[in-house]
């Protein structure tokens, strides 16, 4: 479907490298520290046990396939549906920094959920920073909700057989099902992440559309 005619989504193809790279470098160093500190391990049960960077393949091919899909999903979305741009007010943007910068502080002696919290921070502050070439738009919006419905689903099934296991540690133990509220910052902020770059990128000079 990425050639087909009307979405055209592999001319689309240096942006969501650029966007896949510069978003999995982050969460992917985050991702192997993690996994040394001993935040989170992998079942050997249900991994293949070839490894890149410490991390199981497995891991690595979802920082590709993922935020390929999603991307995916956006372009789609605005073949169908009119982009109606929102005025990012500021001092909301402000005012939820202030609140991660202090939740981030507060859950110090959480490893998982102080990153997931300085994640929200700075994907805010790019937000920020990125105001003249990037603003919040409907397609966004629904592009993340849309996001949500499998997130929940594959994470319900990584976290209850499990294949993903926590530090208890680690984390404030808040769960919605099986599933720690920690991990919907981590994919909020990633998810968003991927879009934010993307989305300055068509719609700026920097790539054509």
């Amino acid at each position: 479907m990425s050639f087909e005619k009307k979405i055209c989504f592999i001319k689309k193809l240096p942006a969501v490298i650029i966007s896949i790279i510069s978003v999995g470098i982050f969460f992917i160093a985050w991702d192997i520290s993690a996994t040394e500190k001993g935040d989170w391990s992998f079942n050997p049960e249900f991994v293949s046990g070839l490894k890149i960077g410490g991390l199981p393949y497995e891991e690595i091919l979802f920082f590709i396939t993922v935020p390929y899909s999603i991307l995916f999903i956006y372009e789609s979305l605005r073949l169908y549906i009119k982009e109606k741009t929102y005025d990012i007010n500021r001092m909301l943007l402000l005012t939820g920094m202030i609140i991660f910068a202090g939740a981030s502080y507060f859950f110090i002696n959480l490893n998982y959920t102080s990153n997931v919290m300085t994640a929200m921070l700075i994907v805010l502050l790019v937000a920020l920073l990125s105001g003249r070439t990037f603003g919040i738009t409907n397609v966004l919006l629904i592009t993340l909700l849309v996001s949500f419905i499998p997130f929940i689903i594959v994470n319900y099934f990584l976290t209850s057989l499990p294949v993903l296991i926590y530090n208890p540690e680690a984390i404030t133990g808040i769960k919605f099902i099986t599933i720690p509220a920690e991990d919907f910052f981590y994919s909020f902020s990633m998810i968003s992440a991927w879009l934010m770059i993307y989305s300055i990128l068509i719609k700026s000079k920097l790539l054509s559309k």
